[in-house]
């Protein structure tokens, strides 16, 4: 199944969920009136059983042009990222492989959807982009073992880690944070797959082109630390609610190479 957000181009405030058919989609609030409005809503009430008897019904779909598609899921409370997480990635800049993930994070006011503009802002100077596998969270996780990580993951996504390098380099100390959270810095989607439709999660190609020219191209194979490990890691620290996104890294071609 294929998540996705929407708005009516009629209505652009209002927000929808449904799932994607090819080129059509069905928008669940219709078919059963009496599920939230937004993805993280239906995660929070533990009804996404109920999006699942929808899909049983076969409901009339409506075409995917007559809509326009937002982030898949937003207001999440965390978006954490896996640093040198790619083994291209670090030969590239030629580091050694991290023997733990490096985790930092964005804040979730980063997100916006796969069609909304990124902002850039005077006060950078060398913005750039890292395409990453993201991971949503679909229940609570606090101290999961690797074993059993998947069953707290909804599905996958696709990310972009958009940095501010000046920022993150430079002008706060090294800390992160400021050169990864401005406005519009984490677009995702379009749609979210879930868990049982994704096949191996690290088997999967994962590419970006800027302008039309491709800038990355890799697999999910070069992953250093895999998702059980980087479940397990995060929720023996902090819990993991539902909505929450992990971006799993980037390969190598990002727009920083030193």
């Amino acid at each position: 199944m294929k998540l996705v957000q929407f708005s009516y181009k009629d209505c652009p405030c209002d927000i929808h969920v449904g799932y994607l058919i090819g080129d059509n989609l069905v928008e669940v609030n219709k078919a059963d009136t009496t599920l939230p409005y937004t993805l993280l809503d239906i995660l929070r009430t533990d009804s996404l059983h109920k999006v699942r008897k929808i899909v049983c019904t076969n409901p009339d779909p409506i075409p995917l042009n007559s809509v326009n598609l937002v982030a898949p899921i937003h207001g999440m409370d965390k978006v954490l990222c896996v640093g040198l997480n790619y083994r291209d990635h670090c030969e590239e800049q030629n580091l050694t492989p991290p023997e733990v993930p490096i985790i930092f994070s964005k804040f979730s006011s980063t997100v916006i959807g796969p069609g909304a503009a990124v902002r850039l802002r005077d006060s950078t100077q060398q913005v750039d982009w890292e395409v990453e596998l993201a991971v949503v969270i679909g229940k609570t996780a606090s101290n999961v073992k690797a074993d059993e990580a998947y069953d707290y993951v909804l599905g996958y996504t696709v990310a972009q880690d958009i940095s501010a390098r000046d920022w993150q380099k430079a002008k706060n100390g090294g800390q992160f944070l400021l050169g990864k959270s401005m406005d519009t810095f984490c677009p995702i989607g379009p749609c979210i797959t879930t868990q049982g439709s994704i096949g191996d999660p690290e088997n999967l190609t994962i590419q970006c082109s800027v302008n039309g020219e491709q800038k990355q191209c890799s697999k999910t194979d070069q992953l250093i630390h895999k998702i059980p490990d980087i479940i397990e890691r995060l929720s023996s620290v902090m819990t993991l609610l539902p909505g929450d996104i992990i971006l799993t890294g980037t390969p190598g071609g990002g727009g920083y190479v030193p």
